[in-house]
């Protein structure tokens, strides 16, 4: 996933766990999260938790990225503070769809366009 979307022209930054997650979306303040929700140190729902607890980072998108596939977790995923929730396998065309929409909601400029002044 991650070479298919650096592939796509996105600039991408790795966490290796939920507390690097909340780090980093405070010191770089990403236009958008992808966040796997099984992850060690600190789980991807408390991750986007807190995240959400931070004022300039309320409205990010985070799209939750999960091997958890029932009902129940898509809502959990919504409720916790997630933008949209997928299941693994990802299938990957999809994904850049839903994350184009993502930044366009946010007014943030999308892959191929230039931001208007």
């Amino acid at each position: 996933m991650f070479d298919y979307l650096q592939s796509r022209g996105y600039n991408l930054l790795l966490a290796k766990n939920g507390k690097q997650a909340v780090d980093l979306a405070k010191s770089e303040r990403p236009d958008l999260i992808l966040m796997d929700i099984q992850m060690p140190e600190m789980n991807g729902l408390e991750a986007i938790r807190r995240i959400r607890t931070f004022t300039n980072l309320c409205e990010l998108p985070i799209i939750a990225l999960t091997a958890l596939a029932m009902q129940s977790d898509r809502e959990i995923c919504l409720t916790t503070g997630a933008n949209e929730y997928l299941a693994k396998p990802v299938q990957l065309r999809y994904l850049t769809t839903i994350i184009q929409q993502l930044l366009a909601q946010t007014n943030k400029f999308s892959i191929g366009e230039n931001k208007k002044s």
